[in-house]
């Protein structure tokens, strides 16, 4: 992997993307969606993870965030192995999944791709992280994510997207909270 793509400075904040294999849109039901939400809410409250801004995808998420901790890495992996063990199981249990054999297949069959998965794969494995170092790379990655819902077509405001920072940006912060990113006046 290039070094571009590492997380070099363990204090800085970064925008990263990450999706599920095969791009699968698995984000399309509010019970997979609030498991992403109390998964963040977790690693906020108790892995140190400041959460700066968010959009989850139908296949995919974008964050900038930071570890409080100086472990980017271990945080991020930590929680893409908890969302995938808790999003495999609910859909698992859920009866009303009408694609269940069809997801679980496919990530079954991502994890026999991988000769460390010993079951399923849910998240691709790279996350692509880039480092945020000034207030011009920070807005331009804050666009980017709350115009994502916007540019493919899902609404016309990037406001109305439920599950994006762009809401706490607009002082709606129902869904998720966000920390102050600071220095963007």
């Amino acid at each position: 992997m290039s070094r571009k793509y590492k997380f070099n400075n363990p204090s800085a904040a970064y925008f990263v993307s990450f999706a599920t294999v095969y791009w699968i849109d698995v984000f399309t039901r509010e019970y997979y969606l609030k498991i992403l939400a109390e998964s963040i809410d977790y690693c906020r409250a108790e892995k140190g993870m400041e959460l700066f801004a968010y959009c989850f995808m139908p296949s995919h998420i974008h964050f900038i965030f930071r570890s409080a901790n100086e472990e980017p890495a271990a945080l991020l992996r930590d929680f893409k192995r908890h969302t995938a063990k808790k999003v495999i199981e609910a859909i698992e249990n859920n009866q009303q999944e009408s694609r269940k054999e069809w997801l679980l297949w496919m990530f079954k069959r991502a994890g026999k791709k991988n000769a460390t998965t010993t079951n399923y794969q849910f998240w691709q494995q790279h996350n692509k992280p880039i480092e945020l170092w000034s207030p011009k790379v920070i807005k331009q990655k804050l666009n980017y994510i709350h115009l994502n819902p916007v540019v493919s077509g899902f609404v016309t405001n990037p406001i109305d997207w439920k599950y994006s920072s762009a809401r706490n940006f607009a002082e709606d912060h129902t869904i998720l909270k966000i920390d102050d990113i600071g220095f963007l006046e």
